[in-house]
């Protein structure tokens, strides 16, 4: 039984990074699925798809420099099942001095740190990329 999807989804991204594989699946829910497309638009990753077929699962294709580095150089769950993380909108932290990116999950839905500075919201922060 798995108790954070969120971490497992975050995990076989590093692990298929690391073991530099072109893709991975990961099982389909909503948010995890906006979670890979927000990596996507922040240029982590290259691919988002959903595969329909049963059981229904996300394929990420991840991102290499030309020397097969991958892009995501490191990820971080901050707010876990056993201990949430909820940040206002003035106290979002800046990821490695803005090289980064921080996921949060707000009453606006799941949106990068700096959209939700811009909109002033804050909410629960979900994780750290850079």
């Amino acid at each position: 039984m798995m108790t954070d999807p969120i971490a497992d989804m975050l995990s076989r991204i590093r692990n298929a990074a690391t073991a530099r594989h072109e893709q991975t699946s990961i099982p389909f829910s909503n948010l995890k699925a906006r979670l890979a497309e927000i990596l996507k638009e922040e240029g982590y990753l290259s691919d988002v798809r959903i595969d329909e077929e049963f059981p229904k699962s996300i394929v990420v294709t991840l991102k290499y420099s030309r020397d097969r580095r991958p892009a995501i150089v490191g990820l971080r769950r901050r707010s876990r099942p056993g201990l949430r993380v909820y940040v206002a909108h003035d106290k979002i932290p800046q990821v490695r001095n803005g090289l980064g990116v921080a996921i949060l999950s707000t009453s606006k839905g799941v949106m990068t740190d700096s959209k939700a500075r811009a909109e002033n919201v804050g909410g629960e922060l979900l994780c750290e990329v850079w």
